[in-house]
């Protein structure tokens, strides 16, 4: 089964969680979520919340981005979840995929709680 990293190359904690994740012998896909080719669109996302216990998208939200952008903590899931699939980088990262479970890399160790 592959393991799916949600991951960005200029987040210290991605990289960390990446190199976490090789050390422990676990062959990884990554899927650079920030650019064109890697983006996730809006039922990705949602299927991300569900596969992490259908959590609320806000579970993942990088909250100081999501004021910059103006996204009112008023914000129903699905507006988050539309601003996330527009602005990619509201998406905290990084996030662990393995069959059918998700996990938040907050701290890295939890990436490893879904092999």
């Amino acid at each position: 089964m592959t393991y799916t990293l949600i991951h960005n190359t200029g987040c210290g904690s991605s990289r960390k969680g990446l190199a976490l994740l090789e050390e422990a012998g676990v062959k990884v896909t990554i899927r650079k979520y920030t650019t064109e080719a890697g983006r996730l669109n809006v039922d990705e996302i949602r299927d991300l919340a569900r596969k992490m216990g259908n959590v609320s998208p806000r579970v993942f939200l990088r909250e100081k981005d999501a004021v910059k952008i103006g996204l009112p903590d008023t914000a129903t899931d699905d507006e988050v979840f539309a601003a996330m699939a527009e602005n990619p980088k509201l998406i905290q990262r990084p996030i662990g995929i393995h069959g059918d479970k998700a996990v938040l890399g907050r701290p890295n160790e939890r990436l490893l709680d879904i092999l």
